[in-house]
């Protein structure tokens, strides 16, 4: 971070009975009044009202008195940039960096400081440092950038939003080999000394902005089109993890402090702009980020368009799900279960959606054929593992189980180990659930292995017991 030093004097300034003075020899003759503090400091003694347009323009409004009193309530920055700007003019030492640097160019912009009041003003100064170290510096520009949230209509009109937009984008499209300035790298395994500049090098250093600042840059960056959208991807999902609550460790509201309705509502703001600037192109952003984004959205209750992209989205890229990247916990407190089984059967609709109208009659060595069966093993993979829900109601089960066609499983096995999973952690169970549980299964689908479990498992009802009976009696016969 660059820094600017002005002045040489010592801090002089004081606080008695709510106005900040200076230590002088000379009586102060010019009262300033910003909000609840007041000022009591000099016209002409120590330069204030020579380096400022509009003291002076004020000055010569009010009426000829010993003392004057200015009221300067709507100065950018408050009092905090006017004390900065008064230090400049009593010679007061004032360390300038990224983090004051807009309201002390705001307030000085305000009060006139410019050459035309004063050769190398303020605003002057205020102005170099900006060019020469801060649109140089990469960090400077995005901490600066971040400054301009308190003061967006001063930053906008004066220049400085935009500015620092510009520069932040030509440093992240230059290529990593020609980045030779300092950067916030966080990633397991990655040592800076030792390794190459990564291509994502600038997404953790962005995820400290601001989201409305954070969507003028992707925006910039994206109409740009030199960045592979996956990079864009990268960038949308280091600012969720850093601003979104874990998917994974979200609690009902009954169990968990509330959010407070501020923070619940930035939250949805947050998620609905990550999603509205996910490049379209497939496979920008994984299938697990889409379905941890899919999980807090329906956790925050975010608005239907954006849970609906987000379950289209996931559905084009179900194929690449593995097991865990579908366990999540219910955001519902009437919801005793713990996997949200809901999320799975709504991204797995769309899914098949999808896949029935574009696979009328899909063949047996087909794309579309590998894909449905694809889609069943991870399906029956993921039963085996919420069956061990000992809250999970049998109905949450079969509305995964049985949404799938027939054709994606090319045998019952996984299913069944779903099922006898299910039977075990539920030994209570009503004979009329255990038949419902074991409606999608096919006996004739069974491996002669599993077969022989079934026929000896006390856990299924007697009905399904029979049919297995049956279909090995068949085979036996068959095979004489």
């Amino acid at each position: 971070m660059k820094f600017m030093k002005l002045g040489t004097r010592p801090d002089t300034f004081y606080t008695e009975e709510a106005t900040r003075s200076v230590i002088s020899d000379v009586p102060g003759d010019l009262v300033i009044r910003i909000n609840n503090i007041s000022y009591l400091l000099h016209q002409l003694q120590f330069s204030l009202l020579p380096k400022c347009g509009l003291l002076q323009r004020l000055r010569s409004d009010s009426e000829d008195s010993n003392t004057v009193t200015i009221e300067l309530h709507d100065i950018p920055g408050g009092e905090d940039a006017f004390e900065m700007c008064a230090k400049y003019c009593y010679g007061i030492t004032i360390n300038l960096s990224a983090h004051n640097f807009v309201s002390a160019f705001c307030a000085a912009k305000f009060l006139r400081m410019t050459e035309a009041v004063e050769k190398g003003n303020f605003v002057l100064k205020l102005e170099a440092f900006f060019n020469s170290c801060i649109l140089e510096g990469w960090k400077d520009s995005v901490v600066t950038l971040q400054t301009t949230v308190k003061l967006t209509e001063w930053s906008e009109n004066l220049g400085i939003f935009r500015r620092c937009v510009d520069s932040i984008v030509e440093k992240i499209l230059t290529p990593p080999a020609q980045v030779t300035w300092s950067y916030t790298y966080t990633r397991k395994g990655f040592n800076k000394q030792q390794q190459s500049v990564p291509k994502d090098w600038w997404t953790e250093d962005i995820s400290d902005l601001d989201i409305d600042l954070f969507r003028c840059i992707i925006i910039a960056i994206k109409s740009t089109y030199m960045l592979p959208p996956q990079l864009i991807g990268e960038a949308l999902h280091v600012y969720a993890c850093r601003w979104l609550p874990d998917a994974t460790k979200i609690t009902p509201p009954e169990s968990s402090v509330s959010q407070t309705d501020d923070v619940a509502e930035n939250h949805r703001k947050i998620i609905e702009i990550i999603v509205n600037m996910i490049p379209a192109d497939k496979g920008s952003v994984s299938v697990g980020f889409l379905l941890r984004l899919l999980s807090i959205a329906n956790h925050l209750g975010a608005s239907t368009v954006t849970k609906t992209e987000l379950i289209r989205r996931s559905s084009l890229q179900l194929e690449e799900a593995t097991v865990s990247d579908l366990l999540f916990p219910t955001h519902s407190s009437s919801n005793k279960h713990y996997y949200d089984i809901d999320l799975v059967a709504a991204v797995l609709d769309s899914f098949l959606l999808l896949w029935r109208r574009t696979s009328p009659a899909p063949t047996e060595n087909s794309q579309s054929m590998r894909s449905i069966r694809k889609i069943g093993k991870l399906i029956d993979s993921y039963l085996q593992v919420v069956a061990r829900d000992i809250n999970l109601p049998v109905s949450k089960v079969l509305s995964v189980a049985e949404a799938l066609p027939d054709i994606a499983r090319k045998n019952h096995d996984d299913l069944y180990k779903g099922i006898n999973i299910y039977l075990k952690e539920h030994p209570e169970m009503s004979k009329s659930d255990k038949k419902r549980l074991c409606r999608p299964l096919d006996c004739q689908k069974l491996s002669p292995e599993v077969r022989t479990h079934a026929v000896k498992n006390e856990r299924l009802p007697l009905r399904t017991v029979v049919q297995v009976l049956f279909f090995e009696q068949e085979k036996g016969l068959e095979g004489k």
